[in-house]
């Protein structure tokens, strides 16, 4: 029988249920254990393709072409498990499904409520995620308790008890103790108030994982238990970690919630080998070199807009053994400022993705910085676009190169729309989406990170590089090192005679884990790491100096 975890947030938001979810998976996963996750949104979106990285944060995208919330990154980041288009359901898409089936006729002339109906199509999809070949099934459940949008799903999590067995659910409650500087003391009223709106709705929390600043004493922890009706080892502590998230599931293993959760679910589990995430740690804490990289994008100020951007340069200075220190720069202000004044000293310039006109120049000028620097360069999408609309009008001799998505009139539109996307009318789900293969040649820069011939990204995009002037640019020395099988889109350009410059369309972020760095952000912070070097021992003195 698959066992269920259902993590709610109480208080406030961001309190890092996304991350307490995806480490308690791996933690569960070191033991032996065959886990999938799974995250419920409240709102009203189909899903969040369609909403502004300022508001939610990145889009992140699964091999599917699901386009899902960013905690999806975490789970992928911290689990071996799969995802799939299952494992995130919003309000809307809920709704929609029910709505459908209603215009069918499926509910046979009933009045279709929120309940049976909305809960029942949720509870349906959290059903959907057991089986034979799962143990146990993590759903986190978005927003924060006392929400409106959130009630049919703790409604929804609530009856799921009754129809599976109370025995094979788990319910995690994520809170928040804060500490008031003027007292001097921790409160426990609001984790108080919150568990008491969720047994208002029928569910006793098993488990408090209570978010705080300084640690929580044992009486604090006593008068917890005893007003919230959970026993005092189940009380758990989740300290804020200045160092790394990656600290996370340690924090949990020392409060033994590995442990408690499989004693309350009866699970048959092995013990707990978290050496790797201890030499993880041991390498992040101890490194040998120290680099900067500039991230040049046009959502810099939003630190989830480019979530998993940045956790990919992590995980590439954990393989290092380097401490990186990322720049965040809005490509307006380079517009403003200038390229010198703003990335100069940085030994690696990285630019992501986006949509819209706003900050392009910035992005373009930045480019150009790092191609004439030597500075070793990343572009992801849009970045990969704006390097060849850089190249075109710099090198190639294009004055006027630029997208169609940014000027329809330009005589030289190096950057079109997609054959496939031509008539498209809808925005939501509509884009060259999820995985698709590229050809490598095993000689280029990305080839030899790779060491393949072909590998499977994924991507988010409409445009792409207009092959009418591939030949100019080929001719003015770019290599397009990545196609499609077919050889009729271009993935990857590089420059052959440049310290490291890679641009690729798709977006290699979301396949990067902190165990396994992507081959090609391994290789970027490994050219930035050179650069520094190399500029070190320029600048020392000569042995006559000494």
């Amino acid at each position: 029988m698959t066992k269920h975890i259902f993590v709610t947030g109480g208080v406030v938001s961001s309190l890092g249920k996304g991350l307490t979810s995806a480490s308690m998976g791996m933690l569960l996963e070191q033991r032996g254990l065959r886990v999938r996750m799974q995250k419920l949104d409240p709102y009203i979106n189909v899903d969040p393709g369609t909403m502004s990285p300022y508001q939610h944060g990145e889009v992140y995208v699964l091999d599917d072409g699901s386009e899902t919330d960013l905690d999806l990154g975490h789970y992928e980041r911290f689990t071996s498990g799969r995802l799939s288009r299952d494992c995130n359901y919003t309000t809307g898409q809920i709704y929609l499904s029910v709505i459908e089936k209603e215009r069918k006729g499926q509910f046979l002339g009933k009045t279709v409520q929120v309940i049976p109906h909305i809960t029942n199509e949720i509870k349906s999809v959290i059903k959907r995620m057991g089986g034979d070949d799962v143990d146990v099934v993590i759903t986190e459940i978005g927003g924060t308790v006392g929400d409106i949008e959130s009630l049919p799903f703790l409604e929804a999590i609530r009856q799921f008890s009754l129809d599976v067995g109370r025995e094979n659910c788990l319910y995690m409650h994520l809170t928040l103790v804060p500490y008031l500087k003027a007292a001097d003391e921790l409160k426990t009223k609001p984790t108080q108030h919150s568990v008491g709106q969720l047994r208002e709705i029928g569910i006793q929390p098993d488990v408090l994982v209570c978010r705080c600043e300084h640690s929580i004493s044992r009486d604090d922890r006593e008068k917890i238990a005893l007003f919230c009706n959970v026993p005092v080892e189940a009380v758990i502590e989740e300290k804020d970690k200045d160092f790394s998230i990656y600290e996370v599931p340690l924090s949990l293993v020392d409060n033994k919630l590995d442990e408690l959760v499989v004693k309350k679910l009866g699970l048959s589990a092995s013990s707990l080998d978290i050496s790797p995430w201890t030499d993880l740690l041991h390498r992040l804490r101890n490194p040998h070199h120290e680099v900067s990289i500039a991230v040049v994008g046009k959502y810099a100020e939003h630190k989830d807009a480019y979530k998993s951007i940045y956790e990919a340069i992590d995980h590439a200075g954990i393989h290092h053994q380097a401490q990186i220190r990322i720049g965040r720069i809005q490509s307006a202000d380079i517009e403003r400022e200038g390229a010198e004044r703003l990335l100069s000293g940085y030994h690696g310039i990285l630019v992501p993705g986006g949509f819209g006109e706003r900050g392009v120049e910035g992005k373009v000028q930045a480019i150009q910085f790092a191609r004439q620097r030597g500075i070793p360069f990343l572009g992801i999408c849009l970045g990969m676009q704006c390097a060849v609309i850089e190249y075109g009008r710099n090198v190639v001799g294009l004055d006027a190169a630029h997208s169609s998505e940014f000027d329809k009139d330009t005589p030289h539109p190096v950057i079109c729309l997609l054959d496939e996307q031509q008539n498209v009318t809808q925005m939501g789900g509509t884009m060259r989406l999820g995985s698709q293969p590229t050809k490598l040649d095993r000689d280029s820069i990305s080839g030899k990170a790779y060491g393949s011939d072909q590998v499977d990204e994924r991507h988010r995009h409409r445009y792409e590089f207009n092959n009418e002037f591939r030949q100019q640019y080929e001719a003015s020395g770019m290599r397009f090192a990545g196609t499609s099988p077919d050889g009729g889109l271009v993935e990857i350009v590089e420059l052959p005679d440049h310290p490291w410059f890679v641009a690729v369309q798709y977006h290699p972020e979301f396949k990067s884990k902190p165990l396994k760095a992507h081959p090609l952000f391994a290789g970027f912070v490994q050219a930035a790491v050179n650069r520094r070097l190399h500029r070190e021992d320029k600048e020392a003195p000569s042995v006559s100096q000494r």
